[in-house]
């Protein structure tokens, strides 16, 4: 495995503890373009100079797209229910938990996400808004997944309550996603134990905890990129949120202020706050 950190003077690959810069200049958008991202790595590594973790990483993110699937879990599932009952569009999302065919969905381009240790946003029309801690698969100009990293799925859920079709302006606005700290590469899948952890402080109290694990998705990763890849082309691959497995109560929202922790090994933890 290696892990893959971007800051303003390139990329960091680190192996084993060790981190190195590539000898030969490799951007991100190589790696998606590889018709082998991990041999890329590899190579990139062993063949580089010493150096040391970025202070200040940027998202690791080219120029990709970042999608992303909803209602994969359970836990998912039910929220939408609650939160859209009203609107009589409950059982829209019972209907797509149970189909063959996902929910996938637009998030950002890259302009729109946030980099590890900045600011997310909420809607200054919205009041109820929340994280969505995701496992997020880094795909290749094929569709293959090569890497994972953390994924910041902010959301507005009355907008979406409101009327099922408000979805993209519940999820696509301005700083609407943050990715990072890093890219991890593996030709392995992951075990099905991995943890996603999410903590949400407000000044220096912890207000929120919850986790889950992959076992709790419904659908394999390998699907949700086939249909993400059905009569589309990503030239220089592309991201995509596998939904997300922890829901707060309905009486929570976020504030102006709250940090954001996110947690997934082997991947590291994703930071941020809530402008």
């Amino acid at each position: 495995m290696i892990r893959v950190y971007s800051d303003s003077n390139g990329l960091v690959f680190e192996q084993a503890g060790i981190f190195k810069r590539p000898a030969s200049p490799v951007a991100l958008d190589d790696l998606f373009r590889a018709e082998d991202p991990v041999a890329l790595a590899q190579h990139a590594w062993t063949s580089g100079t010493a150096a040391t973790l970025p202070a200040k990483p940027n998202a690791p993110i080219g120029t990709q797209e970042v999608w992303a699937a909803g209602v994969t879990y359970l836990r998912s599932r039910t929220a939408r229910m609650e939160e859209s009952k009203d609107a009589g569009g409950g059982t829209f999302y019972d209907l797509v938990y149970n189909a063959v065919r996902p929910e996938i969905f637009f998030k950002a381009t890259p302009a729109r996400v946030a980099a590890p240790g900045t600011t997310v946003r909420i809607r200054s029309d919205s009041k109820w808004n929340v994280p969505e801690p995701e496992l997020t698969l880094a795909l290749n100009r094929q569709g293959r997944i090569f890497g994972y990293t953390i994924g910041n799925d902010m959301s507005s859920r009355d907008i979406e309550g409101e009327n099922p079709l408000y979805l993209p302006q519940a999820k696509c606005y301005d700083r609407s996603a943050a990715l990072g700290p890093c890219l991890y590469l593996t030709r392995d899948p992951l075990p099905p134990t991995t943890a996603i952890a999410i903590e949400i402080r407000r000044g220096s109290a912890a207000i929120f905890n919850g986790s889950t694990t992959i076992s709790q998705i419904k659908r394999p990763f390998t699907e949700l990129a086939e249909f993400l890849f059905r009569d589309n082309a990503f030239p220089q691959g592309a991201f995509l949120m596998t939904g997300t497995g922890i829901v707060p109560d309905d009486s929570f929202t976020l504030h102006h202020g709250d940090e954001i922790r996110i947690t997934i090994e082997p991947i590291g933890t994703l930071v941020n706050t809530v402008a």
